[in-house]
């Protein structure tokens, strides 16, 4: 109920500040998906959370838990901690366990927010999810973010874009070595900035 609540009061929020979004279709109705995102700010999240039609657990760094307040709130909209730099046991099983309950996991490959999307600067964390779970990969794209308070007015751009799946059958039965993780992720940061620069 909070999520919804707070997810309607955001949503108003940014279609008055001129949010637009495009490739909701390629989401698919039912069973699990992973979205992955660029990450500019500290909106995108809110912005991914808006236009998609279900509800998408995010994954968060687990600093933003320290704060009481700001943890209870990240709890309500369905995000969960994720400790950075080593692999978070805890976390993997959480975001598995979303997948297999055939719900939306919301991942930004790049860990952290930043200006560009080098495709080296991409984690390998979502290629793994994917390939453990068999969970399709869905990619958007975050334009117009950059600034503090996003504007989709004028010559503004505020959108959301959803590309379609990625085509994982090249990986299905593999063993999810370093060199499949690497090719997937790089994939991936491929696939977003495609949208980023349609």
């Amino acid at each position: 109920m909070f999520y919804y609540f707070i997810r309607g009061l955001v949503k108003f929020a940014l279609l008055f500040l001129g949010l637009k979004y495009e490739g909701i279709h390629n989401l698919p109705k039912k069973g699990s998906a992973i979205i992955v995102a660029n990450h500019v700010s500290s909106w995108d999240p809110f912005l991914v959370a808006t236009v998609l039609p279900r509800p998408v657990y995010f994954m968060a760094k687990a600093e933003l838990y320290n704060n009481r307040l700001l943890a209870a709130i990240l709890g309500g909209l369905h995000a969960f901690p994720v400790k950075r730099g080593s692999a978070d046991r805890g976390a993997i099983r959480r975001a598995l366990d979303i997948l297999n309950e055939e719900k939306f996991l919301g991942i930004f490959p790049e860990g952290t927010r930043k200006k560009d999307t080098a495709p080296q600067a991409v984690q390998t964390g979502a290629a793994m999810l994917a390939i453990k779970s068999g969970a399709q990969i869905i990619p958007v794209a975050c334009i117009g973010t950059a600034g503090r308070i996003p504007w989709g007015w004028g010559r503004n751009r505020l959108l959301v874009r959803v590309g379609r799946p990625l085509d994982m059958a090249e990986y299905r039965e593999q063993k999810a070595n370093s060199a499949i993780l690497e090719k997937l992720s790089l994939e991936i940061m491929k696939e977003i900035n495609l949208l980023l620069s349609e």
